[in-house]
Parts: C-alpha cells; structure tokens; sequence
C-alpha cells in the first residue's frame, strides 16, 4: 500500500515545549474506500478480529482490518458513536430516510438487536454523540439547526432502554454539527463552524456553561472553520475542514495548550477524524468528499492523574414539582407521624408563594399560599391553648416574620396559626431548637449574617414570641440546624464553614469552626442536617459549588466520613439532585426503603423531563453503606 509523508517540522517545536512525545511525521495512507462516517473500535471480546465501525451506503458494518464485512444492519444511515462493554458494542446513528436518531446494539453472538428510536424532533439532526456516565448511564446528545440541541437518556451499561427519555434542551451554537464526549472528565465538545470549539459539562445535573477549546484567528488559531474532533486520553483533535488542517490539543491543569497543528494536503475538505492510542501515537481515520482515509500520528499527550470520582446514589422517591416557575423549591422538612410512621411528612418551601405537604411517596397533599416562605423546620410538643399540636415554622420573606404552622398530631394536616414579628430587616434562613425545659425557640438570620433567638409561646391560644438572642457570622448565612439533645447549634456561613455554638439563649454565642470552605466543600454551603444514629451523630451539609453532599461527625474533632452526590436512576426515571440549597434527614424508622431513616434535598436543576424544581428522598441505609457509617 503507497504511503506518503507530510512534513511537521512547527509541529516538532510545539511538542518538545509542551513536554509531550515528539512526532516528525504523519504518515497518511492513499487508499480510499466510501465510508460516510467510521470509527475505530478498542478490541471486542467476542468479535476480536473487528477493528472499525462504518457506516457504508446501504448498512452499518462491522470491518476487520482487511476491510472484510464481519456484520451488518440494512439501512441508510449517516453520523456515528458508539460505546463498547464486555457483552455488546452500542452504536447511534441517524436514520436518513427517517430522519430520526437510533440506537442498534450488537450482542455478543454477533447479532443485531432491534433498532430503539428516539421520538421524531422538529428540527434537522446535524449531528449526534453518545456519553457514558461514572454510573454506566449512557446518554446520546443531538445536534441541530440554528443552535437546537438535546440530551436523551438511551441506555444503562449499554443495554438500551424500552424507551428513550429526553433528559433537557440544550442551547447550543448556531452552525454545530459534530460533537464528542470524552467521558472520562465528562466533557462535551460542540463545534460552531465558523467560530470555534466549544467545551460543556456533559453531566446530566451539570449547567449549561461552555468555554472555548479554540477560535477563528485573529482571537485563536483556527484558520478557516471548526469541524469534527476526536478525543484521545489528555488530548483533542480538530479539524479545520476548509483550510485541510488537523489541530491537536492537550489539557494542563485548567487550560487547554495547543500541541500543534498539522497540514492534510491532498484531502478534500475533511471534516471527520476518529483516533485509536497505538504503540508511540495514534492510528487515524479521516473523512473527507472522497471518503475515508487511515493515517499514523507519532503523538501521545501527556495524560494527567484521573479525578476521583465521587459516590453515586441515587433517590427511591421524587416530589411532585412545586408549583412556582424558576428557582421556586428551597427547603424541607421532615414531620414524623407518632404512631403510623408510613403516614409521616415532607414539607417543602415555594420561595415564590407558600409551603407544599407531601407524603413518603412524593405526592403533593397540601398548598398553602402564604407568601414567598424560604427555610421551614418542625417540633413536636407545642402547647397552643387547650390543645398540643406539632409546630411548623418557616420564615417569610415577604412580611420579615416567623410563620407558624400547627400541624394535626393525628392527621399530619397542617393549618396556618399566625406570625410572629422578627427584628430583621431581610429574613432568610431559620430552624427551630427544643430546649430541656420544653421551650420551643425559633432561630433566623438575616443575609447580612445577623441571627435572632425567639422563644415561642401559644398558651392563651394566640403564637407569640420573645426575642432571648442575637449573635452573627461575618458574612451572609442561611442553612441552620440544632442538636436538641447536646444543646449545640450548627450555622452554615455560605462563603467560609460551618460553625458550632451552645444554643441555648442564657450562653455565650461563641463560634467553633466545624468544617470549612475547601476539600470536598464547595461554596455555597447551604442546608444543614443531623442524623441521630444509635452510635454518633452525623452532621450532613449541601455543598452547593460541586452538587455533592458532605458528612462530618456532630462532635469535636468533627471528622469528615466522606461525600457523594445523588445521581440519575435509569429504572426508575428519577433525575438527580444539583444545585441544591436545603437539606433534610431524618433517623426514625418510616418502614421500607426509609427503616434507617431518609434523606430529603432539593433539586435546583430538574430534569427527565425539565420542568419545576422538586425534592429527592433517599434512603439512608444507602448513604451509611457508601460511607461505611456507624
């Protein structure tokens, strides 16, 4: 077979500054064939003799290196990716005559499954790319005109779905045709042809922020136009399809280094490339007009040390969304029925209008609209004239005041009881606190850090309170939580850590730092919760920044147990949890999943399907299991 080489001389520069292997030529075989699209394949156990997937003009083919048909699937297709596992190869693809992506699965027999469709979209398919998460959900992402994309969920551990889900939109560059996942720093590369390449968080839970990887010159060091990459462990490859150019990219530490860039001369416009690690480079093939190509790079980048992944759990339960568009749910709370624990409670605040009441298995029973309630907390045991009712309270941002709630020890049923007036001029967060004595005290603090210490009194039938305390945190607050049988309380001040301080009124409001900004901890911190366990106690905190959740012990040294963050079930259709500002748990004993208690946070990003933010409950026998908790 004809070789030919091309000469990389800028390119040797680029690599031996960058620290990577150098690599004086690349060499680019004259054979052609007509593929539309291919890929290399890592080795398959059961079909080792398979070396590249392609779509060929009537099928979507398995081919040895000889070029030889192992198998087929009869079509007319157009676009590629795919995910390999121990039992099967997952292939995506675009049917042409449909118009409609798709999913094939080939089995280890070597046989095809039956095609899984995705719904028809209302727009042109440019392109599609599949991604598999740390929890083996895979995921394909599409492509469309004038910006429209998608992310669907197809399969788990590449086994498709029954049905395929959308996950959210996504807002995407105009003139964008061709993505790729690299799934091991979950990063989605999205081109915008005549700009640039762009970089995304692939990550269902992730935002929608993007960052350039590079851009048209004279504001980077693309030539011409941005077309089909290929990501290869530490790198990127790119081409610039109109000036016949391959660029290649390492990461180092936050940024992305250019490698170097080299000329295809003799190709017509290539705008495909798919790259396999072989001994000192890298195996290509390159798509162009006149269709496929295979070539030998002598270039590896430097691979960085793999981030530690965090624990993945997933929730048993999720909410009816709140009935508030936008950032709208924000905290909950956990009432626990005395005597008929399947009977207990979620509350949940609406920051835009009222508090909702749920039952253990997420359906909405109560909504009461009573204004733009923010943070809400629970006792048992308060005296309201002739009757003992369980106590609610939730601050309310639109009088500055504490709303009291009392709720039906019976029935669960909670019912407006009236306000008390608070000292601050911005509330924001609160939690309750028992004192020994009975006393009920209502804590809440204002964005300016300031906290205010109430007493709380019903028994001429009428909520009153006496303010006892005032202390602050330098900075803004708002996640709170009290120790009733230690008499500690724990405040969570956003930017900086989470602090303990005797709760009771009569002491001295002195701050002991628990954890703080930094490690596993992200700010914003924001709800805060304890766990009673028959052997410690358990501080748990939402560490907003990295959507992961955090456990300390409740006593000095505090000792940090570990993290995890609460991820996608496929099987049961349930999205995870990010962005999350209030936090609750409980350790009673609620029956079922829920024996070891529960775990409730709020979801600011909901997704399969997007929609109102909602909340999460997850069992805590899965947490303590995770985390080896005592």
């Amino acid at each position: 077979m004809r070789m030919f080489t091309l000469s990389m001389l800028g390119l040797c520069v680029a690599l031996a500054q960058s620290g990577a292997q150098a690599a004086p030529e690349l060499a680019l075989q004259a054979s052609q064939n007509d593929s539309a699209a291919v890929q290399w394949l890592a080795p398959l156990p059961f079909m080792k003799q398979a070396e590249r997937v392609q779509v060929a003009a009537k099928a979507l083919q398995l081919v040895d290196h000889q070029g030889r048909v192992l198998s087929e699937l009869a079509g007319r297709f157009e676009s590629l990716d795919h995910r390999i596992d121990d039992r099967g190869l997952l292939v995506a693809t675009l049917d042409k005559r449909r118009q409609q992506a798709l999913l094939a699965r080939l089995d280890a027999s070597g046989q095809w499954g039956a095609p899984l469709y995705l719904p028809k979209t209302r727009y042109a398919i440019e392109g599609l790319c599949l991604y598999r998460d740390s929890a083996r959900n895979d995921f394909l992402f599409l492509v469309g005109e004038e910006g429209i994309g998608e992310q669907w969920l197809v399969a788990q551990a590449g086994r498709p779905l029954p049905e395929a889900r959308q996950v959210r939109a996504l807002s995407l560059p105009p003139q964008s045709a061709f993505c790729q996942v690299d799934d091991s720093s979950h990063a989605l590369y999205v081109n915008e042809e005549n700009v640039g390449l762009w970089r995304y968080e692939a990550g269902s839970e992730a935002p929608l922020v993007r960052e350039p990887v590079d851009l048209r010159e004279p504001f980077g060091g693309l030539a011409k136009a941005a077309a089909g990459m290929a990501v290869v462990p530490g790198g990127l490859l790119l081409l610039d399809s109109a000036a016949a150019a391959l660029h290649l990219y390492q990461r180092s530490a936050a940024q992305w280094q250019r490698a170097g860039t080299l000329p295809l001369p003799g190709l017509d416009e290539p705008e495909q490339v798919s790259a396999r690690v072989a001994d000192q480079g890298l195996d290509l093939l390159l798509v162009d007009d006149q269709g496929s190509h295979q070539a030998r790079l002598g270039w590896l980048p430097k691979t960085a040390p793999a981030n530690e992944s965090p624990v993945q759990l997933s929730a048993q339960v999720q909410t009816d969304v709140v009935p508030s568009l936008g950032d709208a749910a924000d905290d909950p709370a956990i009432w626990v029925h005395p005597s008929e624990p399947a009977r207990s409670r979620v509350l949940g605040t609406d920051k835009k209008g009222g508090l909702l009441v749920y039952d253990l298995q997420g359906k909405q029973l109560q909504d009461l609209r009573v204004g733009r309630l923010n943070n809400v907390d629970v006792r048992s045991g308060f005296q309201l004239g002739e009757r003992r009712v369980d106590l609610a309270v939730v601050s309310n941002r639109d009088r500055n005041t504490l709303q009291l709630f009392a709720i039906d020890p019976a029935s669960g049923e909670l019912s407006d009881i009236g306000q008390v007036q608070t000292a601050l001029k911005e509330i924001y967060g609160l939690c309750l606190f028992k004192e020994a004595k009975g006393a009920i005290h209502a804590i809440a603090n204002d964005k300016d850090g300031r906290f205010v210490q109430y007493r709380l009194d019903g028994h001429d039938g009428k909520v009153a309170g006496e303010l006892v305390r005032t202390f602050s945190t330098r900075t803004q607050s708002e996640g709170c939580v009290a120790d009733d049988r230690t008499q500690r309380l724990f405040v969570a001040e956003e930017d900086v850590a989470v602090w303990a301080l005797d709760a009771r009124a009569e002491a001295s409001a002195q701050l002991e730092q628990v954890i703080a900004v930094g490690g596993p901890v992200k700010d914003d911190i924001e709800g805060l919760a304890l766990y009673h366990g028959a052997k410690r106690d358990y501080l748990v905190l939402s560490s907003q920044g990295n959507d992961r959740y955090v456990v300390v012990e409740a006593q000095a040294p505090y000792r940090l147990r570990g993290s995890f963050q609460v991820g996608l079930d496929a099987m049961r259709g349930i999205d995870g949890a990010s962005e999350t500002d209030g936090l609750e748990v409980t350790s009673a004993n609620l029956g079922g999943p829920w024996a070891q208690g529960m775990l409730v946070v709020q979801d600011g990003r909901k997704r399969l399907p997007e929609g109102n933010q909602n909340f999460k409950y997850v069992p805590w026998a899965d947490i303590a299991r995770a985390l080896k908790l005592d």
